[in-house]
């Protein structure tokens, strides 16, 4: 007899053990839809220093706050007469230069919490200080597709975010496509490709049924997207799963969302940061500046933008180890040839830090999310998903 546990976790989980047939990755890439635009969040886990990666060199009290973390700016890469990036941000630099980075200044939430477990749920969420059953993402896929296409919703990790969860949508979760399949017992493995191809008229039987369909099928097209991919582009010394996102695009997946990141707190740089940044922000840029030049070679350039976000940014003075704490307000960026580049939002008074010596937040975090809804993805759902209104900035061409 089947046992409903087991089906219920074969179900939710993803993989199969054959080779996609051409004509299974023919059906998706017709599924698709070719002039729709895609986005991809990415996730720098752990508190990305933002005043170290855009710094405020015109600002002499951020040298006072940070008498030895604080970069010179010889040693920066130039924006303007007073903000620099951090010289390991080269990749992002280019896109500056021309005019395909979008820095939103001052972005955070009300009531600020310096755990990374709940910071990042409240942004997972869009719902700070609150919380939600599903994540913002996955409450974006419902809005945009409530038919629950398949492969619409991606997330590229080890394990499924808490972003992407989903009333209606089962997000297509791997890491490395070639090991992409279930993991289960031996003695289970004659029970889970056990599933009915036909309608039975059960509703909940039909619907894990469908389920379980759809992550075999997706565990198929994923590993053949991946085969079939090849590029001469630089994504860098670790392109972070960016090439993998590059590869299903290059396939024609029907999906319009990408979630992925740098996770296990990599950004949490509490001891002698300044090395460490540095090169952790080298293979951040890196990478998105190679996807980015590898849309540009499918010519899918036109198509593609780029949000990066960190759960919190660091406190304002450095720390007695040559590190920074956990703090409140950060930057988010948006990158794409689609995007207006430029400053954006009101960048924190350093000299008007908050009772924790914290920066004081001026842009709502969902303000960034709102203009990739509404101003990039033309899904005029922003309210709906976030549950309430944001004013959007002008990111993109309307």
């Amino acid at each position: 007899m089947r046992n409903r546990r087991q089906f219920l976790s074969q179900a939710a989980a993803v993989g199969a053990s054959a080779i996609a047939p051409l004509s299974l990755l023919s059906r998706a890439a017709e599924a698709a839809t070719p002039d729709q635009p895609i986005l991809v969040v990415f996730e720098l886990s752990g508190g990305n220093d933002g005043l170290n990666s855009i710094v405020p060199f015109g600002d002499d009290t951020y040298y006072q706050l940070r008498p030895k973390l604080g970069l010179r700016q010889e040693k920066l890469l130039q924006l303007d007469e007073h903000w620099g990036m951090n010289p390991g941000l080269g990749g992002l630099h280019r896109l500056w230069n021309d005019g395909q980075l979008a820095i939103v200044h001052g972005c955070g939430y009300a009531q600020p919490s310096y755990s990374h477990f709940t910071s990042m749920a409240y942004w997972h969420t869009g719902s700070p200080n609150s919380g939600d059953a599903y994540g913002w993402y996955g409450r974006l896929a419902d809005a945009m597709a409530p038919s629950a296409p398949a492969n619409y919703l991606v997330n590229v990790d080890t394990q499924q975010s808490l972003a992407v969860t989903s009333r209606f949508h089962t997000p297509v979760v791997f890491d490395e496509p070639e090991r992409f399949q279930r993991l289960v017992l031996r003695s289970e493995q004659g029970v889970m490709n056990d599933f009915e191809t036909t309608e039975t008229g059960n509703p909940s039987r039909d619907f894990l049924n469908r389920v379980a369909r759809s992550a075999s099928e997706a565990s198929l097209l994923v590993r053949e997207a991946w085969r079939n991919y090849r590029t001469p582009v630089d994504y860098g010394l670790v392109p972070l799963q960016l090439d993998k996102v590059a590869a299903c695009i290059n396939a024609g997946l029907p999906a319009r969302l990408y979630y992925l990141g740098f996770r296990n707190n990599a950004f949490d740089t509490h001891v002698q940061q300044a090395n460490l940044h540095q090169r952790l922000l080298t293979y951040v840029a890196d990478a998105v500046h190679g996807f980015l030049a590898d849309m540009e070679r499918l010519g899918m350039a036109d198509r593609v933008a780029v949000m990066l976000f960190s759960e919190f940014g660091r406190r304002a003075g450095e720390n007695t180890n040559l590190g920074t704490d956990h703090g409140t307000a950060n930057v988010m960026l948006l990158a794409g040839k689609g995007v207006r580049g430029g400053h954006y939002g009101q960048p924190p008074d350093l000299t008007a830090l908050d009772e924790t010596d914290n920066l004081s937040f001026t842009t709502d975090f969902r303000r960034v999310y709102a203009t990739a809804i509404d101003g990039w993805l033309k899904a005029d759902c922003a309210d709906q998903v976030l549950k309430g209104h944001f004013e959007t900035f002008p990111i993109f061409a309307a």
